[in-house]
């Protein structure tokens, strides 16, 4: 197991993030699901025991299903208040149009300190007593300038994707250092099914939709592959472009899977389609397409970055040319980067070389070194 396998099971099989059904119980929510399905048959398409990307609920007495997704983007507002409240609702967005959902509107909530306070933004906002910078790039401001930051972060999202915001929530009672955005999406669901993450096929072609960069870098600076952590930058006509790619894809009728590219990236996506369809997968990395500030990228970056603005396709062969032309004629950058196996592990190359080998199944062994 090398560092970046390291990294990446980490991330895949003992951070919260990923394995949230260790902390909540989702059997307790199916319970309750199916004795609301007995009063509304039908109702609840994909619920949070799937963990999949956003959930799916069909309206009683109609052939219309909504697509729901709520996400948090706290702690990195600390230091990038803007962006970071932009790639929050960004990134749930993105959520809702992975299940094949065209996004409608935002609900947000955002608490803070009293808006008189003063608040560190910065990076050493979360280290020692969130008051003090050591790097000479940080900011004092004042609470209140903090909401505002977070709010055009919200709303320039929003404006760029073409989506509404509905209401929402505002508290000032907060005392820690790390402020709540918290963004809720709703959208219709426009394809025939929903596009559920799991991979459905051997063979199908994984499409990459999107620009890989240098940022989103966390889970490579905590694993050691970069000297300094730089957050997600906001993306807005990027976005704008690869969510009308996908909905031009999602018309053709052929995608048999879909992701959201956010945490640890291309890697995380892969992997757990890859695990929840019981398949495997091999993915070239030498393939990708970086963006201008990413032509440094080292493999183990292009493989866990979360740059905004990225999906992952799943395409039967032969549809892959209808599919390519219809991303495409929105101007999005569409590129295969792999293919589904019957492998049970998910196998990244560069030029080549194997950089990263995943399984569906670590041992015993191997999860016990992950939770040290």
């Amino acid at each position: 197991m090398n560092k970046i396998e390291k990294a990446l099971m980490h991330g895949l099989f003992v951070h919260l993030h990923h394995n949230i059904d260790k902390a909540i119980d989702f059997g307790k929510f199916k319970k309750l699901n199916d004795r609301v399905n007995k009063m509304f048959p039908g109702l609840m398409v994909v619920g949070p025991d799937a963990n999949d990307d956003a959930g799916v609920v069909k309206i009683p007495g109609t052939n219309t299903s909504i697509v729901l997704k709520l996400e948090s983007h706290c702690s990195p507002c600390v230091a990038t208040p803007y962006d970071s409240a932009a790639t929050g609702a960004g990134g749930a967005i993105r959520d809702v149009v992975a299940m094949g959902g065209k996004p409608l509107a935002v609900l947000d909530f955002i608490g803070t300190r009293p808006l008189e306070s003063k608040v560190l933004v910065g990076a050493c906002g979360l280290k020692g007593d969130g008051k003090t910078c050591t790097c000479g790039k940080c900011k004092t401001m004042t609470s209140a300038d903090r909401v505002n930051l977070m709010i055009d972060g919200v709303h320039d999202m929003c404006d760029v994707l073409g989506v509404g915001i509905a209401g929402g929530g505002f508290s000032t009672s907060f005392s820690d250092i790390v402020p709540a955005l918290v963004a809720s999406v709703v959208g219709v669901l426009v394809t025939d099914k929903p596009l559920t993450k799991p991979a459905k096929n051997i063979g199908d072609k994984i499409i990459l939709i999107g620009e890989t960069g240098n940022d989103g870098n966390d889970t490579a600076f905590r694993a050691g592959f970069a000297d300094e952590m730089r957050p997600a930058k906001a993306l807005f006509g990027e976005e704008k472009i690869t969510m009308d790619g996908v909905l031009a894809a999602f018309a053709t009728g052929k995608i048999n899977a879909c992701s959201d590219l956010g945490a640890a990236g291309i890697g995380a996506a892969t992997c757990e389609s890859a695990r929840y369809g019981g398949l495997g997968a091999k993915v070239d990395l030498s393939v990708v397409p970086l963006n201008a500030e990413a032509s440094d990228n080292t493999p183990e970056a292009t493989l866990i970055n979360e740059t905004q603005a990225r999906f992952l396709l799943q395409v039967n062969p032969g549809d892959v040319d209808k599919v390519l032309a219809a991303i495409r004629s929105k101007k999005a950058k569409a590129t295969i980067i792999g293919e589904i196996t019957n492998d049970d592990k998910v196998v990244f190359t560069y030029g080549g070389k194997t950089i990263a080998s995943i399984p569906n199944k670590p041992s015993a062994k191997v999860l016990a070194e992950l939770k040290k």
